[in-house]
């Protein structure tokens, strides 16, 4: 079916009209059958129906033989055709035969029907016993309806059940659009979702930052809207590009926008969507998705988290599983069996490379990986611009000092930062977004909700020394990160907080940086110790943060000189995984101790060096614990005021805006 005529008709092609009427009748025959099966008891041949008078005279007569009690009903059988006679009726009338004339006769050898009467006739068995009649006695029935209803009602609910859960599968099958889906066993289908070209309004050109990654995808792009100019030149077609980065990093984003960019058909599936519980079915979605996509070629086919299914086979707890093994080999299969003819694109996400297998991203199936890292600033800002644009903002708002204040900050968590930042000021009854709002939506992801706590005034003070410790290593350690905030309210689940802002983005990081970075770390206990003579648990976080950054240093990046220049990785491979399972550390019992020795003594270094310039600088973390205590929460301008730092440190410490 071509573009065109998918934009006409949506609706999936029939599997034809054939298929259908052999259905139908397949239904009607079966309904046929149960009927049949259920009528045959009402299907009798007539019945005479006689008085009760009637009925005892024919068997003083002897005409009759055997009798069935059914309820009120009596039946039997007439044996002769001599007249039966009636008796005077009561009040001397002519007697009669109800329902028929005087001189009614029952038909020889056949059946009859008789009714008794309300009142009790304890002359009837003695006349039947009397005359050697045969009794026989059956459960009273409900009419024929009533025999209907309760005989054929199970059946049509049963039927009905089934055929509903068919139509129900079938529309989950096709995402609720009512295609036909294969019914109840649709479950073998692709639920890959197909998007139209015109459906996609977005290209790279409306996706905000991501600039390497954008010229990458170009080239698939240009091969996707004019392929015949590649095939002319001899040129393959990349069968697979593998999206990696971390979350919220805009992949899927970036797969939407080839698509829009390319105009062609766009298929989208979450690998979790292929394993069911039923063994085989992921490898028949993988095939039913391809066979699709060629008939639709060029055209893209994207799955999401596919580490959900292309994990390394044979490895982990217990052994590999054998649905997501199988389900892995066909999408191996049907990548591999591409001609270049076909011209379709498998794009694929992940934010876990690492446990993907390895023949899946051999040459030939994913033979290109496209790199998405966190956005820089001038990105940040970009993608807050574009969020923007569908709220009201003040004239107050500056998105650059946001977008300098938002270091490590994903797409995702800029566009929920503006949607916070508005929620926040409807929630204030405001016109527009300001400045204020958006500063209170930064920090409440970064920070944390405000939490309303009743907290001691000596607890109080011991936040605030705690927080004004961590404040001035940051102030006084020239390689620090310049402050930006100090407050003790408490936010999530801490009482307190202090912030740095950087003044750039970093990917590398020096030496002295790092221990400048522990020693602000540090600054809080060591506060503790100065003003109280003892600590407290509220350095937990803070320790556990510093232990870790120096087991990194000592252990990965070579800084230190007793260890030397080697890389003695820790063994923080997943689990799941079982590649290093059971090995141990790749290092003697002897490097281990020299290792955790190491540790030790660049912490208790850098704690030494910061106790001695927090013990000549006392007044000044007095000075700024009493203020903290006073107003809770003190910016850069008013801790620079308190400090009273030099022009050149006043100079660091407002260049982070």
């Amino acid at each position: 079916m071509s573009n065109e005529q998918y934009a006409k008709d949506p609706r999936p092609p029939e599997d034809g009209n054939g298929n259908r009427r052999r259905r139908d009748l397949l239904i009607a025959a079966a309904a046929l059958v149960v009927f049949s099966v259920f009528l045959m008891p009402f299907l009798r041949p007539g019945h005479a129906e006689l008085s009760y008078t009637a009925f005892k005279q024919a068997v003083r007569d002897g005409r009759v033989n055997r009798v069935v009690f059914e309820g009120d009903q009596i039946r039997g059988h007439i044996l002769d055709a001599r007249p039966v006679q009636q008796e005077p009726a009561v009040g001397g009338g002519a007697p009669r035969t109800e329902g028929a004339p005087d001189d009614q006769t029952g038909p020889a050898g056949e059946p009859f029907t008789s009714t008794m009467p309300q009142i009790e006739d304890r002359e009837l068995l003695a006349l039947l016993e009397k005359k050697g009649v045969e009794i026989a006695a059956e459960p009273a029935q409900s009419g024929i309806w009533g025999q209907l209803l309760v005989g054929i009602l199970p059946w049509v609910l049963l039927l009905g059940a089934f055929f509903y859960l068919s139509y129900r599968m079938q529309r989950r099958m096709m995402g609720g659009d009512g295609g036909d889906g294969g019914g109840i066993f649709g479950f073998a289908k692709s639920k890959a979702k197909r998007f139209r070209a015109e459906e996609s309004e977005i290209g790279l050109d409306e996706v905000a930052g991501l600039q390497n990654a954008k010229a990458d995808l170009r080239e698939i792009i240009d091969h996707l809207s004019d392929p015949q100019r590649f095939r002319a030149l001899g040129a393959t077609m990349p069968k697979g590009l593998l999206l990696v980065g971390p979350p919220g990093t805009g992949k899927t984003l970036l797969a939407r926008a080839v698509a829009g960019q390319a105009g062609v058909p766009f298929f989208s599936i979450s690998g979790s969507e292929f394993v069911e519980m039923f063994v085989g079915v992921g490898a028949s979605r993988v095939r039913d998705m391809f066979e699709a996509a060629k008939k639709e070629a060029p055209c893209v086919i994207f799955i999401d988290e596919i580490d959900a299914v292309g994990r390394s086979r044979g490895a982990g707890l217990g052994g590999g599983h054998d649905e997501r093994e199988q389900t892995l080999n066909q999408i191996l299969s049907e990548m591999d069996g591409f001609t270049p003819n076909e011209d379709v694109v498998v794009l694929a996400a992940t934010n876990r490379p690492d446990v993907l297998d390895k023949a899946l991203l051999r040459p030939g199936r994913f033979d290109r990986k496209v790199y998405l890292e966190l956005p820089d600033r001038d990105a940040r800002l970009a993608i807050l611009k574009l969020h923007g644009r569908r709220i009201s903002l003040a004239e107050d708002a500056d998105l650059g000092l946001i977008a300098a204040r938002t270091v490590g900050f994903s797409g995702a968590d800029l566009e929920n930062l503006v949607n916070e930042a508005a929620l926040l000021a409807g929630r204030a009854r405001k016109e527009e977004v300001d400045m204020e709002d958006l500063a209170a939506a930064r920090d409440k992801l970064v920070l944390g909700a405000e939490r309303d706590q009743d907290i001691g005034e000596e607890e109080r003070r011991l936040v605030a020394y705690h927080e004004s410790g961590h404040a001035l290593m940051a102030w006084l350690l020239p390689n620090a990160d310049p402050l930006d905030k100090v407050t003790i309210i408490p936010r999530g689940r801490a009482l307190g907080a202090t912030e740095q802002l950087p003044d750039e983005d970093r990917r590398t990081y020096k030496q002295r940086y790092l221990k400048d970075r522990i020693g602000v770390m540090l600054g809080g206990r060591i506060a503790e110790q100065l003003i109280f003579d003892e600590v407290t648990t509220g350095a937990e976080a803070d320790l556990s943060q510093a232990t870790e950054l120096a087991r990194r240093m000592v252990c990965r990046w070579g800084m230190s000189e007793r260890i030397g220049p080697v890389s003695w990785k820790d063994d923080d491979s997943p689990v799941f995984l079982g590649r290093e399972m059971g090995q141990g550390p790749n290092y003697s019992d002897a490097t281990g101790q020299l290792i955790d020795d190491e540790i030790k003594g660049l912490i208790e270094d850098i704690e030494q060096k910061a106790r001695k310039l927090m013990s000549n600088n006392r007044s000044h973390l007095e000075r700024l614990a009493e203020a903290l205590v006073e107003s809770e929460t003190l910016g850069r301008e008013r801790i620079g005021e308190l400090l009273e730092g030099p022009p050149a440190k006043m100079r660091r410490v407002g260049a982070g805006g």
